[in-house]
């Protein structure tokens, strides 16, 4: 089971990214999707979740209305759009699988990537 990250980079404030991570070794569609972050010296935090088939999303209130979640089943990958980025938005970025719901809770969560690193400058 592989989740490859990419996509951060040093960002100005109001700016945008676009994050990817792209799934194998398991069967992608049959799970949901999470986005978490960890910012330095802080602990982990869920940002989105994406439902199986991407028709039902969840959001974070700090990201909401500003990060968009999506899923390309296809393309066994999953996308984090963020816009009107915020220094507080600096942190490692990573997705996760979670074979049996939507899940907001990192617990839940069966399958980890490695991360991508976004850092905002003020």
């Amino acid at each position: 089971v592989q989740l490859q990250a990419s996509g951060g980079g040093l960002v100005q404030a109001g700016g945008s990214l676009r994050l990817s991570c792209a799934a194998s070794g398991f069967t992608f569609s049959r799970y949901a999707m999470g986005w978490f972050r960890q910012a330095p010296g802080k602990e982990r935090e869920f940002v989105a979740a994406i439902s199986r088939g991407g028709s039902n999303t969840f959001y974070s209130d700090s990201v909401k209305g500003r990060f968009t979640i999506s899923r390309d089943n296809a393309k066994n990958t999953v996308y984090l759009q963020m816009n009107t980025l915020k220094p507080e938005d600096t942190a490692v970025y990573c997705c996760a699988g979670d074979r049996d719901s939507t899940s907001t809770a990192a617990y839940w969560y069966d399958y980890w990537g490695q991360g991508t690193l976004v850092t905002v400058s003020s």
